[in-house]
């Protein structure tokens, strides 16, 4: 039985996916101060780009249901940013699911009784049909192999309620245009932030990886990264066709290495990702096709035939 109660489905992991688990409960989620986890090393949480952060992060919420029994939390992680902690105020239970013991153990300190802890696999979810009047999943697929996408969101979209709504932040990595536009000033910027270590570390006290890294390679290349795999959009449109309404919009435009290259106090910084938010704001199926980060919104109609497999 799952922690829904519902009966469970097959759960094994793959030698890939057993990496990934090993990762976050030895690396991923390892404390590396109050209330940050060694995974917070492929997000900016300076000051100058607090503000921005957290308005993205609450972008989640605009877009889930106003009351429910259970949401869903597919790769809920420890829920390790305060704004994650809003997605559930309007739900009488949190689902988290994620395949690291270690992450459900923190996210238990972080809400309690409001929580049901699951051990699995996104693509393979232990839940009955139509159950979860909300679910958010947040850079999660990414981990999962490229031919196992589709099949998450089949998951997905199978355990939502009528009428419920699923959100989902995915990454088109390398092949976001806009972000490629970017790449050459951006190796430019970090070449100049990097002529003196003392100089970057002054610069940037609370930073707690280096400035000049980009996220997007340390995670595909670093020795203690974990494996992830992005489709573009081009890929989304083809091979989720079967979800009715599917909608891209965009959660952040900019990635973490777009932030630390260009953004920056004394270079008006805050006033920079105000004018980006805005623009996400006006812009938001553009940019959600072309930033970095979309978020994937999707319902169950009323009149969908329930337990209906694509």
């Amino acid at each position: 039985m799952d922690g829904t109660g519902c009966p469970s489905r097959g759960t094994g992991l793959s030698d890939l996916k057993q990496e990934v688990r090993r990762f976050y409960d030895a690396i991923g989620w390892r404390h590396i101060g109050e209330g940050l986890y060694q995974n917070a090393r492929y997000e900016d949480l300076r000051d100058v780009s607090r503000d921005y952060v957290q308005r993205c992060h609450r972008r989640v919420r605009r877009f889930l249901p106003k009351n429910g029994k259970y949401l869903l939390d597919a790769g809920s992680g420890p829920i390790q940013y305060p704004e994650y902690l809003e997605y559930s105020e309007d739900f009488s239970f949190r689902v988290c699911l994620d395949i690291s013991k270690v992450a459900l153990d923190e996210a238990r300190i972080r809400i309690a009784e409001h929580g049901l802890f699951v051990i699995a696999d996104i693509a393979r979810l232990p839940f009955r049909d139509d159950i979860f009047k909300g679910i958010v999943s947040l850079h999660t697929i990414h981990h999962l192999p490229g031919d196992e996408h589709q099949l998450a969101f089949k998951e997905l979209l199978r355990t939502l309620a009528h009428q419920g709504c699923a959100v989902i932040v995915y990454s088109w990595g390398n092949a976001s245009r806009l972000m490629r536009l970017f790449r050459r000033p951006m190796l430019w910027a970090n070449s100049l932030m990097g002529g003196s270590e003392s100089k970057t570390n002054s610069q940037f006290p609370e930073e707690n990886v280096p400035a000049m890294h980009d996220a997007e390679l340390l995670e595909s290349s670093s020795p203690s990264a974990t494996f992830t795999f992005k489709h573009s959009f081009k890929w989304m449109k083809r091979n989720l066709a079967f979800i009715e309404g599917l909608e891209v919009r965009v959660w952040r435009s900019v990635s973490t290495s777009f932030m630390r290259a260009f953004i920056h106090p004394k270079l008006l910084g805050r006033l920079w990702l105000r004018i980006i938010f805005s623009l996400e704001e006006l812009l938001p199926h553009l940019l959600g096709h072309f930033g970095q980060y979309p978020l994937i919104l999707f319902t169950k109609p009323a009149d969908k035939v329930s337990g209906e497999r694509h």
